[in-house]
């Protein structure tokens, strides 16, 4: 039988173990409502939240109680509402960041709705806590790298997590700065945020800002409608309408879309790239890296040439230039970080001249008593009788003696033997 090719090989096997598709068909796996209510104060936001809840627990006929994680004694003015609706309520008081991360994780497995008000409140805490913990008084830039990880592991619970969640936060004005005719910058409004974590916005699918509209303009006191915008429907059904004092009923085209009872599937947050950086340097360690490097090079050029200026500077100048091919050190800076490592290196292995000296002075008088037996045998002179001693192996050090004493000698042996003396 002839041998299979591997071309034909490859192809076969490629045949019997395909490879594990990313893709897969598009379906609606959102089955839980993620809704976010803004607004000032006595806009309506945690009446309207409850009217929401109260309409999904009926219409999906759920059976679960409703969490309220309340921050702010909102519930108390809640109760009689659920008790009217014979819905079972359930709650906890506090601001903690970490009460709410629990209360998420308890409600996901026991109850059928959360209703949060106010996420403010806990994004306020969180930012106290950490200074605290730090003892600052305002946050820095750095730190942000801290605290955004932090609160990231809310807002994937909050996606991710098998509840309908409705969370309420406090409204703040957004500002940026204008121009005049005449050139004058100045600081307006320009919209509304939640006060939260900058981004926090973009989580629910279902974003709704509150505000309290007089029906009677030019009065004081008269009467008031809570109205609700919809700032965003992921699902297209009711984006930018408004409805005054809203019960559940206006939300119902969004909710009809969900996949309620469905299964339920977001982004996988499991999945990352941090393979990548295993196998390579960031940008921050070759940063890091770079200044160890430089460092190491400027440290080894001081202990060979301590001095700043004369003829140290001028050898340290040598040696960049040798191993660099510049003594510019603007230049050497923005060298890749190997290039700076390798030289470096290549610093450390060339001689030191001050433990040279050192070692050349250490070996002086063992270097001269070597001259003066040797000299003494090829010239048939005598030599001293302790180094005799010394060039015999009888004795090993040689501390005591001066190099100035043994050049003394060498040079007495050196002249007895030019006037042809012993």
């Amino acid at each position: 039988m002839a041998e299979k090719k591997p071309a034909e090989k490859k192809a076969e096997s490629s045949k019997q173990s395909p490879a594990k598709s990313l893709l897969r068909p598009a379906t609606n796996d959102q089955a839980f409502l993620k809704t976010g209510i803004l607004g000032f104060a006595g806009s309506g936001k945690t009446f309207t939240a409850s009217n929401i809840a109260i309409g999904l627990y009926q219409h999906a006929k759920l059976k679960k109680p409703v969490a309220f994680l309340d921050t702010e004694t909102g519930i108390d003015f809640m109760v009689p509402k659920f008790k009217e609706a014979k819905i079972e309520l359930v709650t906890m008081r506090s601001r903690a960041f970490v009460d709410l991360m629990d209360v998420v994780r308890e409600a996901e497995k026991n109850c059928s709705i959360l209703i949060i008000d106010s996420i403010s409140h806990i994004w306020a805490e969180l930012l106290e806590s950490f200074q605290k913990k730090l003892n600052v008084k305002r946050l820095l830039f750095q730190h942000w790298n801290q605290i955004k990880p932090e609160w990231r592991r809310f807002t994937d619970l909050y996606v991710s997590s098998h509840l309908h969640i409705i969370m309420c936060g406090r409204a703040g004005w957004e500002y940026d700065f204008t121009e005049d005719d005449d050139g004058v910058k100045e600081l307006i409004k320009t919209g509304t945020k939640m006060k939260a974590e900058t981004e926090m916005g973009y989580e629910p699918s279902l974003l709704l800002e509150m505000e309290r509209v007089r029906t009677e303009e030019g009065k004081i006191g008269g009467t008031y409608v809570h109205r609700c915008w919809v700032l965003k429907d992921r699902a297209d059904r009711i984006n930018g309408k408004y409805f005054d004092d809203p019960g559940f009923e206006p939300f119902l085209p969004h909710v009809q879309f969900l996949n309620l009872g469905g299964k339920h599937q977001t982004t996988d947050s499991s999945r990352s790239s941090v393979e990548l950086f295993e196998k390579r340097d960031s940008g921050s360690q070759l940063y890091k890296r770079a200044q160890i490097a430089l460092e190491d090079i400027q440290n080894e050029l001081v202990m060979r040439y301590p001095s700043t200026g004369g003829d140290d500077r001028v050898s340290k100048l040598k040696i960049l230039k040798d191993v660099f091919g510049t003594h510019v050190w603007e230049s050497i800076k923005i060298l890749p970080v190997d290039k700076l490592e390798e030289g470096a290196s290549k610093i450390k292995k060339l001689p030191n001249p001050k433990e040279s000296a050192e070692q050349e002075s250490k070996n002086a008088p063992a270097n001269l008593c070597k001259e003066i037996v040797d000299f003494a045998a090829v010239n048939d002179i005598s030599v001293p009788k302790f180094l005799r001693k010394w060039s015999e192996g009888k004795i090993d050090k040689l501390s005591d003696l001066r190099t100035s004493e043994l050049k003394q000698v060498l040079s007495d042996m050196q002249k007895s033997k030019s006037r042809g003396g012993k």
